[in-house]
């Protein structure tokens, strides 16, 4: 594996990831689920967050799969994405009572898509400078 590429990769990844959480949560469906006091912390926070996701998914692209295409990556991203949507709502409705079962099936959707966009930011761009 070479750590340019997981490097690379995994950083673009996580910022693609943010822009879409964006574009979905803060954006599309603003209304749909509540939204939390903005805050310089929690922006970078939330940042951190996904390009650990980024950096998550191009490891396992990089390291264990091999995963050098666009479609490639999409396919393996929207699998992860799927399952961790699906861990992540288990938990938000044992401790968020608000949360509602509507919510989780919209956020599964939304995380799997989300995924499967970065999966095949990671996978092109790995397969680009694995290729260079």
């Amino acid at each position: 594996m070479k750590t340019k590429t997981f490097l690379v990769a995994g950083i673009v990844g996580g910022i693609v990831n943010w822009l879409l959480g964006w574009l979905f949560y803060g954006i599309l469906l603003a209304d749909f689920f509540p939204q939390p006091e903005e805050s310089t912390s929690m922006i970078v926070f939330i940042l951190l967050g996904c390009i650990t996701y980024g950096l998550f998914m191009s490891y396992i692209f990089n390291r264990w799969a091999q995963i050098s295409t666009a479609a490639t990556g999409a396919k393996a991203g929207a699998i992860i994405g799927l399952f961790m949507g699906i861990f992540y709502n288990f938990f938000n409705l044992a401790m968020q009572p608000e949360t509602t079962y509507e919510m989780v099936g919209v956020d599964i959707i939304i995380t799997l898509v989300m995924s499967a966009i970065t999966g095949a930011v990671i996978g092109a761009i790995s397969g680009k400078m694995n290729t260079d």
